[in-house]
């Protein structure tokens, strides 16, 4: 018979708990209703670590108020059965009285890398995205922490965050997981109806688009523009943004005198009430500089 992890609800619950983890400690920070993309996480973590954590606490920091904080699904019993499967070796599954006691007044700003694209359309979500994952550092304690590349802003903001702040954390990623149809794994996706998928399809379709004009040696501009053309044409997309970032900074890269450097092209739409986001990691060719006969070099 499987054993399942141990099961911590309370702070007082997870001290004794993670003290008895053997070695090193991989911490998988979640809101829970996991699917395949959490279990390749899962699977990372146990890759990287001896023990494996995973957390499970639906934030309410990162939610606005026009946000589906009541919706979001909790689906514990589920959730467990895949930290079982996957051996998992502890969940902390808090209430929000065990991370909030009160309301937080010093929280962690995100910073200009907050305030861009995820960060202009939801604001303050990354300062709350930061402050719950700087919270779960400290209280579990893990040597390293995974996380998913479809939040491509959050990673980065994560690893900045760990950076500037000297955690003692290192973070590993892990590449976006898609279903058979191309759409990235997502929570959210259970939201979609039929018809909505098929339109959300898009999203991939975008990238795929960009990544052979990319290829094709198309500028900075132009990879936005080909991504831009599909999700306009796309019926029941309405597009938020799309641009090619820096992975680190979220500076945008679309202009045509940017450098080249890899590079990052977000999307992120809502098909009928229910957000998506996407990218693809691509490198950018170097743009060819007029010579002083105004050939290109």
């Amino acid at each position: 018979m499987t054993v399942g992890p141990a099961v911590a609800r309370t702070r007082a619950e997870l001290a004794p708990a993670r003290a008895t983890l053997p070695a090193t400690v991989a911490l998988v920070p979640t809101m829970g209703a996991l699917h395949e993309g959490h279990r390749a996480l899962l699977r990372r973590a146990s890759e990287v670590a001896d023990s494996t954590v995973v957390s499970i606490f639906v934030n309410p920091l990162q939610f606005a108020p026009t946000e589906d904080l009541d919706r979001y699904p909790r689906t514990f019993d589920a959730d467990l059965a895949m930290c079982t499967d996957e051996g998992v070796d502890l969940v902390f599954a808090p209430a929000r009285a065990q991370m909030y006691a009160r309301e937080p007044l010093v929280r962690i700003a995100a910073g200009p890398i907050g305030d861009r694209f995820e960060g202009a359309s939801r604001p303050g979500h990354f300062d709350g995205v930061l402050t719950v994952v700087a919270k779960l550092f400290a209280l579990v304690r893990p040597d390293v922490a995974v996380f998913g590349g479809k939040d491509a802003q959050q990673l980065a903001l994560v690893r900045r965050m760990v950076a500037d702040l000297d955690l003692p954390v290192r973070i590993e990623a892990v590449p976006i997981i898609r279903d058979d149809d191309g759409l990235a794994l997502s929570t959210r996706n259970a939201y979609l109806s039929v018809p909505q998928r098929q339109a959300a399809l898009a999203l991939p379709r975008a990238l795929r688009a960009a990544e052979d004009a990319q290829a094709n040696g198309a500028s900075p501009a132009a990879i936005v523009e080909v991504a831009r053309a599909v999700l306009d044409d796309a019926n029941g997309v309405t597009l938020d943004y799309v641009d090619l970032v820096d992975p680190e900074s979220f500076a945008s890269l679309s202009a045509d005198a940017a450098q080249p450097a890899e590079a990052v092209l977000v999307i992120a739409a809502r098909v009928g009430s229910t957000r998506l986001i996407d990218n693809t990691v691509m490198t950018l060719q170097p743009i060819a500089t007029p010579t002083a006969n105004g050939a290109r070099a």
